[in-house]
């Protein structure tokens, strides 16, 4: 199995919200500090859980989480023009929002399985592998 992971805001969301199998993005952190796995997340998709949890009331202390979000073991992966442009012909081609086209593209540079239970990432099984929650 793919030990490079990227984790998809749907991931971190359902952590927070204490959603079904959030067990499974805790065990993967818990890998990921002592060095058993990589764990990857698109500085878009960061800022995408920024919006959600800020907008939604997610939690009662925004910036103690965003803080603790950003401590987390996480490689945190920058955009430059090219990333863009290839993330935007990934969207051009799939059904996805714009912010889960840096996802995929991001997971195929790296070579990392993406960790997500948005159904939106059906539509790309067939270039970058899935593990469901």
């Amino acid at each position: 199995m793919n030990k490079t992971k990227l984790l998809d805001s749907f991931a971190i969301l359902a952590l927070l919200k204490k959603e079904d199998n959030y067990h499974f993005v805790l065990e993967l952190l818990n890998k990921a500090k002592i060095g058993k796995n990589r764990l990857v997340m698109n500085q878009i998709n960061a800022g995408e859980i920024y919006y959600i949890v800020k907008k939604r009331n997610l939690t009662a202390d925004f910036n103690t989480f965003w803080n603790t979000f950003l401590m987390l073991p996480i490689a945190f992966i920058a955009n430059d023009f090219n990333h863009v442009v290839e993330s935007a012909k990934i969207k051009s081609q799939f059904p996805l929002s714009y912010a889960d086209s840096f996802a995929v593209y991001t997971a195929v540079k790296e070579g990392a399985s993406i960790v997500t239970g948005d159904p939106e990432f059906k539509s790309v099984e067939g270039i970058v592998k899935i593990e469901w929650i």
